[in-house]
């Protein structure tokens, strides 16, 4: 059965939606400077006027897509996969490496967001303190498990099993598509200095 005009735009993503897409995709592969508002107009097919309807500012848009990649990346894929992973804390902590592993050998692998904005426009920028913010995010997922596992001294392992998370992702930026596996078993270890 064929769709009337009416249904077709109810399914249709709005043009918010459209401009969002067109910011993660371009954002994520080329970084926030060597994307201008032009390349996100063009990319979602909307007008000037509909993008700073919807994002007065580049800045806003940039927030924007760092509150979606923290859906679609921290939780969507890294949280939830680690939790289908692993059958108990320990499991889903080194199940993250897996996830990454799966990350690192996709053809539209990019390098992490929060890290690249983070180091592109400092902390004082407003994306730049969302990034930590994000990160923060991230290491809390970290934290949970690794209070569920019953680990000592969390606040270190937290921070080591994070530097363990973005070394992988720098490493596997520099063409080491075994990056995750070799942090994975980096971070057994780090788990048994922390029992």
């Amino acid at each position: 059965m064929l769709e009337t005009r009416e249904e077709a735009d109810k399914t249709a993503p709005s043009a918010r939606e459209r401009i969002l897409d067109a910011a993660y995709e371009l954002f994520s592969r080329r970084g926030i400077h060597a994307v201008g508002v032009n390349d996100v107009i063009e990319r979602a097919g909307v007008a000037m006027a509909t993008l700073y309807r919807h994002f007065p500012s580049k800045d806003e848009l940039v927030l924007a897509f760092l509150d979606l990649r923290e859906q679609r990346w921290t939780k969507d894929i890294v949280e939830a996969g680690a939790m289908r992973r692993g059958s108990n804390p320990e499991e889903r902590l080194l199940a993250i490496f897996d996830v990454f592993d799966e990350w690192f050998h996709r053809d539209d692998y990019e390098a992490g967001s929060f890290l690249r904005v983070l180091l592109e426009l400092g902390p004082e920028h407003p994306a730049g303190g969302a990034s930590v913010r994000h990160l923060e995010q991230i290491r809390a997922i970290v934290r949970r498990l690794a209070e569920e596992a019953g680990l000592r001294d969390t606040d270190s392992f937290v921070r080591s099993w994070h530097i363990l998370m973005q070394g992988s992702i720098v490493v596997a930026t520099e063409g080491d598509t075994h990056a995750a596996q070799r942090a994975k078993s980096m971070a057994r270890q780090l788990i048994e200095q922390h029992r």
